[in-house]
């Protein structure tokens, strides 16, 4: 095995082994923090079982961006080879790992699985890793530039979605000040999005673009891309699964499996709670990368349109930057609501 041949196995082989053991670091997370919630509910957790919570929860975190990065890495060939694309495709695809732990878990409790989830999960991520390490050193032929008009009707579609998901996003901000503030905005705003004719409109929207984006996807995926491109990309794989599984949860889930409110209580998995259940630990980076990726992936689109129109570089670059950071400081003030921080 020649070193190109090597890089490209351990930029399968990383991801896989990442993703599988996602959902152990969830685990160890929740044992950290369980000697306060079990017998000893009024105990204070120790110094050091914090510091382990910390570092676990950011181990959590640090799975899809690895694999981002993975992803992201140049190539240094001018023809791509069958590995090389399917190295990175796989590496997007794990960056998915933790709203794709989500919708497995309620996939497998709707089944009615009595196996643990990571005891399904886990092989399954290394034996994905073993077959698409299996892939050949053919050049892959020159790829197909998708229609322009895809695109164009794609961000259309997504500007429409955003309002949406602006509105959204801003109601779960209300959380800040209480559940009660949370839910009389959501009242207001499903008066408009639940209407019988929006709601079916805006499921063909939503639905449109996980298609249309992921057809994108494969074709930008084969061709070189620089990182703006690829974090685009990415973003839009991540949110493409955020999306189905919400709808699962949201339509399938609560509406007719359970028959129950999708309220302030189901989101945030009361009365356990997100942190200390061993199965809601899973919503926290779901929600959190779920809130950061949609904002950031409407600011890439941002930086690409405004690059057709003439805008330097540099400056449009300096706009995304700082719509990142606005996402991740929205991102983070959003789960601080939903694990009880108040603002009053």
């Amino acid at each position: 095995m020649n070193k190109k041949s090597a890089d490209t196995t351990l930029a399968i082989w990383i991801p896989a082994a990442a993703a599988a053991i996602y959902p152990w670091i969830l685990e160890a997370f929740h044992w950290s923090v369980t000697p306060a919630t079990s017998d000893h509910s009024g105990t204070q957790l120790s110094t050091i079982a914090i510091l382990t919570a910390s570092l676990l929860l950011m181990a959590a975190f640090a799975v899809p961006l690895m694999n981002l990065m993975i992803a992201s890495r140049p190539q240094h060939t001018a023809a791509l080879t069958a590995a090389n694309v399917r190295a990175r495709r796989f590496a997007l695809l794990a960056v998915t790992a933790p709203t794709l732990y989500v919708f497995f878990g309620v996939l497998t409790y709707i089944a009615g699985s009595k196996v643990p989830d990571q005891w399904i999960w886990s092989p399954a991520w290394l034996v994905f890793g073993y077959v698409a390490s299996r892939s050949t050193d053919a050049v892959m032929p020159q790829h197909t530039r998708t229609s322009a008009h895809l695109r164009v009707v794609h961000g259309i579609c997504g500007a429409l979605a955003a309002l949406y998901v602006v509105f959204h996003i801003a109601n779960h901000l209300f959380g800040l000040i209480s559940p009660e503030a949370h839910a009389a905005v959501m009242d207001i705003g499903r008066t408009v999005y639940r209407a019988k004719l929006i709601e079916p409109l805006l499921v063909a929207v939503m639905l449109f673009q996980i298609a249309s984006g992921l057809r994108l996807v494969w074709t930008w995926s084969v061709a070189s891309s620089d990182r703006y491109q690829m974090f685009q990309i990415a973003s839009g794989v991540f949110l493409s699964i955020f999306i189905l599984g919400h709808m699962n949860s949201v339509f399938i889930y609560a509406r007719t499996w359970l028959n129950i409110p999708t309220d302030w209580a189901f989101a945030t998995g009361l009365p356990s709670g997100l942190i200390h259940d061993s199965w809601n630990i899973r919503l926290l980076p779901h929600y959190a990368l779920g809130v950061f990726f949609v904002l950031a992936h409407l600011c890439s689109g941002l930086r690409v349109v405004m690059l057709a129109h003439g805008v330097k570089v540099p400056l449009a670059n300096r706009c995304w930057w700082t719509g990142v950071l606005l996402s991740i400081l929205i991102s983070v003030a959003i789960i601080c609501g939903m694990t009880g921080l108040r603002l009053a």
